[in-house]
């Protein structure tokens, strides 16, 4: 591999991960749980598994189990060969009649040993051993076959430019309250001061092991390339988890003798919330991911009504036996094409892409297409797919583009797009006000929306009847961009009493919306823990609430550590106005200018002992430190998620900066607007569910 290394060779590498199961699958059952389900999809999905000779592709659960002609099982896991995970495997086993069983992890066997507290390290891989012969307890017969090995499945290419990691998609740096849950079990002493102070032995362990499982699994990914990284953070999960890559035995063997020179930056996402909860995204992929419902078990992709490609009936209120289309694009085609071209240009190039591809491909299979310039609407869309349906061999061969043209449509007629533009006008109000206020008189703005649901009798001039009035998704989602913002206002002495008092009113205003919802979105269910309305207590409800400002109010300080790159705002100066400056091109503007001093908040993380040598030596020598853009290829983590409008950022401010650089992005997620209160209010982060 002398040739510099691509980005696009590097979105080869997670199915490059895949070649192992997919050697051992022929002629087996296969059993896979949801997240290497999910990065599967991303790399050729369950076709591929069928093409590599197995017989069958099954949910790792513990209702399935095979026939008497079935011998052979290939389990695929993302977790540690402990607790759940065992129980299901046995279950399965024991219901069926194997002979020869082959179990996949995506955890390495150094973790399984930290699982098992053991910190010695050891010779062969004990762990996987004694399970290989559990394996052959429950089938019946020590002679069985039964072969256990790490394989690190767990990333899907979802772009040329963009990895997620669905296994990891909980991973979410820590925040306030974290820290104070964490110190509330620590002797007064030994108590952290801020979350910039934590190390990785002080995270419960559940923590440790999802982090050890992410840096293993990049390391997999960095050994595949031949590629020798330095490490940089910003955040303070993103320093533990460099911290973590630098100092892995593994990774420090790879970079003695790896040729492949990249620069990585870890950056935590809760430096910048403005950015995904905000609508300014110009976005169609962020727009169709917000309104579909998620692929059941996905955390990325979404369902795709497919009905209009069939003569079936649609009846209301009935859920159709149509099988859902999809986003993800595995192959190369003009459907590959069209996937890359919405993820990174603005709404309405994108949209005009969209109809462009739609015509190709019925002009190329002859189908009597009527021409229409000016405005794309859904209607349009929706007839040119309607051509296909007769024609079997046309629907095969672009089937990609029809998926895709189904999704645009359906997203343009949602009922729900109307608040999202409301949710825009009231941001860009709000920036302008930012500058000139203080942070109560910026948050009282959002009272007056507070308005619970109205019923179809009711006239009361509070109650929200407008299809565009913000429900108490937007509510919530206008809240933490408010306090993601609020370093930004003016400052007075009064605020912190000003500040209790107004909180109680929003906490109460927000309680009486939720309980007087008629129905629960996913992300009000997810948050007060119901799943219908007449479950409901107005206790319970206020209780949430409660915690969800404890958090929110902790969003207002999570830059507050760093020197330079405090702001994410810049204030209206009488020609411009005032506009939301973007974290990430804040850090490549520090990265890519060739003028700009080192910036103290990339912070260079690099392997323990050297580091040290180097700093007492630089009294004598003047030694540089090396910078981010030092190698010609460069990565960008994004810990806790990305957007599809970031995606488009970065890609621009680099083209601009510096022209012909690789810049390719990890993360743990694609997000929409939704996910991020999900998690911050309602997920485990410092105790990760990981089957133990």
């Amino acid at each position: 591999m002398s040739k510099m290394l691509t980005a696009e060779d590097f979105t080869q590498l997670p199915l490059l991960m895949w070649e192992k199961v997919f050697s051992k699958v022929k002629k087996a059952v296969v059993f896979m749980d949801d997240r290497c389900a999910e990065a599967l999809h991303w790399s050729g999905g369950a076709a591929a598994l069928l093409e590599a000779g197995a017989r069958n592709v099954k949910q790792f659960s513990s209702f399935e189990a095979c026939g008497e002609n079935e011998p052979k099982a290939v389990f695929v896991v993302s977790t540690v060969l402990k607790g759940r995970t065992v129980d299901i495997i046995k279950d399965i086993i024991s219901l069926s009649h194997f002979q020869y069983c082959v179990v996949f992890t995506a955890v390495p066997h150094s973790v399984h040993l930290f699982a098992n507290n053991v910190s010695t390290e050891m010779e062969g891989n004990p762990v996987f051993d004694q399970f290989e012969e559990k394996l052959c307890e429950w089938m019946g017969n020590m002679n069985y076959t039964a072969e256990v090995m790490h394989s690190p499945v767990v990333f899907a290419p979802v772009s040329q430019q963009l990895i997620v990691a669905p296994a990891f998609a909980h991973l979410f740096p820590l925040l306030p309250p974290d820290l104070d849950s964490l110190n509330a079990k620590r002797a007064e002493k030994k108590r952290f001061g801020t979350l910039n102070d934590l190390n990785v032995h002080s995270l419960p362990v559940e923590l440790q092991i999802e982090i050890k499982c992410l840096v293993s699994a990049l390391n997999s990914m960095f050994e595949a390339a031949k590629m020798r990284e330095e490490s940089f953070a910003v955040g303070p999960m993103s320093r533990i988890i460099a911290g973590e890559l630098a100092n892995h035995n593994q990774a420090k063997n790879r970079r003695k003798t790896a040729p492949n020179k990249a620069s990585i930056i870890f950056i935590d996402r809760t430096m910048d919330l403005t950015g995904v909860v905000g609508h300014h995204g110009d976005n169609l992929v962020e727009k169709i991911l917000s309104v579909l419902s998620p692929l059941p078990g996905h955390v990325t992709d979404v369902q795709v009504d497919m009905l209009e490609l069939t003569n079936v009936q649609r009846i209301p209120h009935f859920q159709n036996t149509v099988a859902p289309g999809c986003l993800a694009q595995t192959q190369p085609s003009s459907a590959r094409s069209l996937w890359e071209t919405m993820l990174t240009s603005k709404h309405k190039e994108a949209v005009m892409e969209v109809r462009r591809h739609l015509v190709e491909a019925a002009t190329k299979e002859k189908l009597p297409i009527k021409m229409s310039m000016g405005r794309v609407t859904p209607e349009q869309l929706c007839s040119y797919v309607k051509l296909f349906r007769s024609n079997w061999e046309a629907l095969e061969s672009h089937c990609g583009v029809l998926q895709l043209g189904l999704a645009t449509a359906q997203m343009l007629r949602h009922p729900s797009l109307a608040r999202w533009d409301s949710c825009l006008a009231f941001e860009r109000l709000l920036l302008q006000a930012l500058g000139d206020s203080d942070f109560p008189a910026m948050l009282r703005q959002l009272l007056p929306l507070m308005k619970p649901c109205g019923g179809e009798d009711s006239s009361s001039s509070g109650s929200r009847l407008r299809k565009d009035e913000c429900g108490p998704d937007e509510l919530i989602l206008l809240l933490i961009y408010l306090y993601s913002l609020a370093e930004e206002a003016q400052n007075t002495d009064s605020e912190e009493e000003e500040l209790g008092k107004l909180e109680r009113e929003l906490i109460g205003a927000l309680t009486l919306v939720i309980t007087r919802e008629t129905e629960l979105s996913p992300l009000i269910q997810n948050l007060i823990g119901c799943a219908t309305p007449e479950e409901l207590s107005t206790e319970s409800v206020h209780s949430a609430v409660e915690k969800m400002f404890e958090t929110l109010r902790g969003l207002r300080h999570m830059r507050n550590h760093l020197k330079q790159l405090r702001s994410v705002y810049s204030a209206s100066n009488g020609v411009h106005q005032a506009t939301y400056r973007p974290f990430l091109r804040q850090i490549l503007e520090e990265v890519f200018h060739p003028d700009r001093a080192e910036c103290p908040d990339i912070e260079h993380m690099s392997g323990g002992l050297t580091d040290l040598l180097k700093t007492g030596f630089s009294m004598f020598v003047k030694v540089s430190r090396p910078r981010p853009s030092d190698n010609p290829l460069l990565f960008l983590f994004l810990v806790g998620g990305v957007t599809p409008s970031e995606l488009r950022l970065i890609k621009d401010t680099v083209s601009k900066l510096k022209p012909g650089t690789q810049v390719l992005i990890l993360s743990t997620r694609l997000l929409r607007p939704t996910d991020i209160p999900k998690l911050l209010f309602s997920s485990q982060r410092l105790r990760p569910d990981i089957g133990l």
